[in-house]
């Protein structure tokens, strides 16, 4: 036992009477789980309630009881309570009453019998009178706090009252200064600060943590807290007091800062978004103001999650995309900025954004983040942004269009040749190819097989690699793992029909022409390379994954239903006997002992197909004027063509045009996702000599002002007629060459267009021209 839990070590006294020792007994454990060490857990119940509140069962301790003598002295057990004694209800009473006049005698009470209001006896799974009092407002006061506060003091354990937290799995840590912040009362914070709260206690119970059900969690410290609540008085005040100042690079169990808790309470609204980001801000320049040195937001959670990256994970578009664009013009917080416009002259804006974190050649980027992250939603939003719109977009200038065409001839090649082999296989098929006649046929006819062979074993081996790094979800399926899953199946049923082949096995043939049929369905991949291809392709996918699945899911169990009952219901009938002897017929003569087998419908496959040929109006009831039970059959028949022929097909085709109809801006989302998830594909085989030559950005250094920063910028060129009248006063001279001008809410029309321009070439020339007294005459434009 250290030294400070000895000083800190007290004996507390016990004057209650058998009656409430006896009621207040710690409930028996069960056997088992208490010989396990696996004791039951306490039950949930509420943090407070107006009714009959369920107290803690008191555990075995050892207290110093008062009416020990009592019975050595031949006086009487107490058995009632007089009017000064104050227990644990009474005192809950009192204080939810918000009445300071029951407190009365309480500091005598206490002194007299030598007890603490931070006493185990006055408190029920952790929670004391404090906290309960704090839970009953009324105007945002409860006059009895300031009483407990104040006789808390006289008695001496002010720092244990205050500080005492919930021992509760459910609502374990929460201390008196967490439910004042919850309860947004300012006055109470700096009370309970001043008298000695700690500001970095955590409130890690179940109920505080994420999980399904009732939860909220905001990152378990106080300044979190505050912060999640938007509350920007009592942010400052925790970050600032002169007592203990909340440290804004502490992390709770989950290693998140209280930047990274404002993620998870972000929800994409536009009100949220707002208190979120001006919360963020705060914060951010409240620390740089305290600690200049300290960059709050290169600190990282326990899952390697910067708060930029995690708000990309959660697809907090919102926020993620404030974080992205925030410029702050003031010179003492200017390089807390991620973007800083570089000059402006008119409508048009030169922007550089920060990409530490954001571009894929650093790890776990946000970049990758985003791409990869199948279950993240609002991925495609966030893909819109400016600075990550324009970075893919240089990407696949630079480097990405010319590598996939590339990949593409490679493919083409390599079908043409799969082609040619499979197409050849009966010329090779019973001979050794090294052996045939035709030297230069058979060497080219191997060098084919074995280029086939290696390109499957990529497409196989590359497959898997994929989906194990993207993970596809079922509902990210055509987004994430389509062709990955296609290209997979392409090399695995190429292997299999090699196995079948060298172990001399006819039933190679099948799983190859599959393979071919699907190695020609994989030429539309390549189609992302094309805005318009590339959408088409999106909607075939969706449709085949959506509409034209649950429609084969329908039509089987009909179709096999409907099998399995003609041909249950039909019997054969006796067939005539065939003569002996062979006899001259129209096609010559029949053999003795032949027979003319025909198909039946007693036959399950054959059944199958002829009733799918009706489903397509192809099919042919011709055999069926033999069998019995045909009033039956005819019943079973127009049913089903009713059910698939006129509903199904029908119901498809309407659902097909439904979703092509309301798929055509999403589909073109998806494509511009899937040309991301290529772009760093391609990125990842880059040789290492050639990746920084293709490498986006600028290195710039921020200058003196800014601390002499050196990063890697990205430079934006736009133009944005919503907001050129605004930025006149910072017209550059030399504006410099613009490489990339993507024009942004443009006003529609001539007439506005000219308006416009006239208004800018006028104010322009007005604040070139030197004054004269001639008077100026408008440009007729």
């Amino acid at each position: 036992m250290s030294k400070s839990q000895i000083s800190d070590f007290h004996l507390e006294t016990d004057d209650r009477t058998e009656e409430e020792r006896s009621r207040q007994k710690a409930p028996k454990k069960d056997g088992l789980a208490s010989a396990l060490g696996m004791d039951k857990e306490e039950p949930k119940a509420p943090m407070d309630t107006d009714y009959q509140e369920d107290m803690e069962p008191r555990k075995p301790e050892i207290r110093f009881n008062l009416n020990f003598d009592k019975g050595i002295r031949g006086e009487p057990p107490e058995q009632k309570r007089d009017s000064s004694t104050f227990t644990i209800e009474r005192l809950f009473e009192a204080v939810a009453s918000r009445d300071p006049g029951k407190l009365d005698g309480l500091y005598e009470y206490l002194h007299r019998s030598m007890k603490k209001l931070s006493d185990s006896l006055y408190q029920s799974y952790g929670k004391t009178a404090l906290m309960k009092a704090l839970m009953h407002f009324k105007d945002g006061k409860n006059q009895t706090i300031d009483v407990l506060i104040n006789i808390s003091e006289r008695i001496g354990d002010i720092k244990e009252f205050v500080n005492a937290a919930y021992t509760s799995s459910y609502y374990k840590g929460q201390t008196a200064l967490h439910i004042a912040i919850e309860r947004r009362s300012i006055y109470y914070v700096k009370l309970l600060v001043s008298k000695g709260a700690d500001v970095h206690a955590k409130a890690c119970g179940k109920f505080f943590q994420p999980h399904d059900g009732p939860n909220f969690y905001f990152g378990e410290l106080p300044l979190s807290l505050a912060a999640c609540t938007n509350q920007p008085d009592i942010v400052d005040y925790l970050m600032e007091n002169e007592y203990l100042r909340a440290d804004a690079t502490m992390t709770d169990s989950h290693g998140n800062t209280v930047l990274h808790a404002l993620m998870f309470v972000a929800d994409n609204t536009k009100e949220n978004t707002e208190f979120i980001a001006a919360i963020y801000d705060r914060i951010l320049k409240n620390n740089a103001r305290l600690y200049p040195k300290i960059n709050l937001e290169e600190k990282e959670n326990k899952d390697g999650l910067t708060p930029l990256k995690l708000a990309a994970k959660l697809g907090k578009n919102g926020i993620f995309s404030h974080i992205l664009q925030r410029e702050f013009q003031e010179n003492h917080f200017k390089h807390l900025s991620r973007k800083f416009t570089e000059w402006v002259y008119g409508p048009v804006h030169s922007s550089l954004y920060d990409l530490s974190s954001v571009d894929s050649f650093e790890k776990n980027s946000v970049l990758e983040i985003i791409i990869y992250g199948s279950d993240i939603p609002n991925r495609h939003a966030m893909l819109e942004t400016e600075l990550l719109s324009d970075l893919l977009e240089d990407k696949w200038k630079k480097f990405g269009g010319r590598m996939f065409f590339v990949n593409f001839l490679i493919y083409l090649v390599y079908l043409s040749i799969f082609t040619g082999v499979a197409y050849n296989k009966r010329k090779f098929q019973d001979l050794n190819v090294w052996f045939h006649e035709d030297k230069m046929s058979s060497f080219l006819y191997a060098s084919g097989m074995l280029f086939t062979l290696i390109a499957n074993c990529y497409f196989f081996i590359t497959g898997i690699l994929d989906m194990k790094r993207k993970r596809p979800k079922t509902q990210s399926l055509m987004i994430d793992g389509y062709y990955e899953i296609l290209f997979f199946a392409q090399g695995l049923l190429f292997l299999i029909s090699t196995i079948l082949y060298v172990a001399d096995r006819d039933e190679y043939l099948g799983f190859l022409v599959i393979c071919i049929a699907l190695s020609w369905v994989n030429v539309l991949y390549y189609s992302r390379g094309d805005r318009h291809m590339g959408v088409y392709s999106v909607m075939i996918q969706k449709m085949i994954l959506s509409d034209i699945v649950r429609f084969l899911f329908v039509y089987l169990v009909y179709l096999f239903g409907f099998s399995a009952a003609v041909v249950t219901l039909l019997v054969e009938p006796e067939q005539p006997e065939q003569p002996a002897t062979g006899k001259g017929g129209l096609f010559g003569t029949i053999a003795p002992n032949s027979e003319c087998v025909k198909p039946t419908y007693r036959n399950f496959s054959y059944t199958t197909m002829e009733l799918f040929k009706f489903t397509i109006g192809m099919g042919d009831i011709d055999f069926t004027s033999d069998y019995k039970y045909m009033e039956v059959f005819y019943i079973l028949l127009i049913g089903y063509i009713i059910l698939t022929y006129i509903l199904l097909l029908n119901m498809l085709i309407a659902l097909m045009n439904r979703t092509v109809e309301n798929i055509t801006e999403e589909s073109n989302s998806i494509w511009k996702l899937q040309r991301a998830v290529t772009i760093l594909d391609m990125e990842k085989r880059l040789p290492s000599c050639l990746k920084e030559s293709f490498r986006s950005g600028v290195e710039k250094k921020l200058g003196p002002a800014l601390g002499d920063d050196r990063r890697r910028f990205f430079r934006v060129e736009s133009v944005n007629w919503n907001k050129w009248n605004t930025n006149l006063v910072n017209i550059s001279e030399d504006p410099g060459c613009s490489e990339r001008i993507h024009q942004l809410d443009v006003p529609t029309g001539r007439y506005n267009r000219e308006r416009s321009w006239r208004g800018f070439f006028m104010e322009s020339r007005r604040r070139r021209m030197p004054s004269t007294s001639t008077e100026m005459r408008p440009l007729n434009i």
